[in-house]
């Protein structure tokens, strides 16, 4: 078994470290936040006072951060990976960052020494959980199939998707496609339930045709219906209107770089920001629902128990 650092023990990274460790390895993690570590260590993590200390004796690194700025900040400078990782450690980023970002952690890293894959993740909280999570790859061929292994109890699917950078492309075309399904969920959602449709019942149909899809399998914004969504937890977050943004905005920034238009995107994410104008990042991607009712309400929202 090995010895892994693990920086970042937030929503992601707490059930994927301690998978890690479930599976053998010993896992030692580090986080600025006081929650995040007791989290991480209630899984058998192993918490340490700073990066160089998750990185004593490492044969791998994990990075799982919020944004772009976080990673390029724990990689680089005096206390960071590249000043305390050894040289046969491998780096690994399952945040999701701008293709620019991770381009510039495969160049440095190269230019150290170092070797790095781009390791992003789909399946979200629910996945982390149950180590059902499909894991995207970039980098050289060996290097894909040595960060494989390192991987592979924390995944359900792990695809290898080519050179540097082609694991983060690929997070980021996903995901902007789970938004704008999770668009046509929500709208969906209201109408079966403002036509007089039973919740449960209708999701069976869309689940058996044509209106499948993981947002409606696994974020459908009706109480009672999915135990893996908001719903039936007030909206709090699974994924939260913060991180959507985020991930959106990457995705449209990539495609203004491509010269495409992509407006269904745009909707999406035009709808997160109204969210968040409100005060409302912290909570469920899937409070967009709130959008479609008339007057704004919806049930298995409600605003005081938020303080609002």
């Amino acid at each position: 078994m090995s010895t892994i650092a693990w920086i970042g023990l937030g929503h992601m990274g707490a059930p994927m470290s301690g998978n890690l460790v479930a599976a053998g390895h010993t896992v030692r993690g580090y986080d600025i936040s006081p929650a995040c570590i007791e989290a991480a260590a209630a899984r058998g993590v192993t918490t340490v006072a700073s990066v160089a200390d998750a990185l004593e004796g490492a044969d791998a690194c994990f990075t799982s951060l919020p944004m772009p700025a976080h990673v390029r900040s724990v990689y680089d400078g005096p206390d960071g990976i590249w000043a305390h990782a050894s040289a046969g450690t491998l780096l690994l980023d399952t945040s999701t960052v701008d293709v620019e970002t991770s381009r510039w952690c495969h160049d440095e890293s190269t230019a150290r020494g170092f070797t790095f894959v781009d390791s992003p993740v789909s399946g979200g909280t629910a996945g982390a959980e149950k180590h059902s999570l499909a894991f995207m790859l970039g980098g050289a061929p060996a290097d894909l199939e040595r960060a494989k292994a390192f991987v592979e109890p924390m995944a359900g699917t792990v695809i290898l998707c080519g050179t540097a950078t082609a694991g983060i492309a690929s997070k980021l075309v996903n995901n902007m496609m789970l938004f704008v399904s999770a668009v046509g969920v929500a709208e969906g959602s209201q109408l079966a339930e403002q036509l007089g449709l039973d919740p449960n019942v209708f999701w069976q149909v869309a689940d058996a045709a044509s209106g499948q899809s993981w947002p409606q399998r696994t974020w459908y914004p009706v109480p009672g219906v999915v135990t893996t969504g908001a719903a039936d937890k007030n909206f709090d977050a699974t994924f939260s209107l913060d991180l959507a943004r985020k991930d959106c905005s990457l995705a449209l920034q990539a495609g203004a770089g491509a010269g495409l238009h992509l407006p269904a995107a745009e909707l999406a994410l035009s709808q997160f920001e109204q969210l968040i104008g409100e005060g409302l990042g912290a909570k469920d991607t899937m409070l967009i629902t709130k959008l479609v009712t008339a007057d704004g309400s919806l049930r298995g929202y409600d605003p005081s128990l938020d303080g609002r």
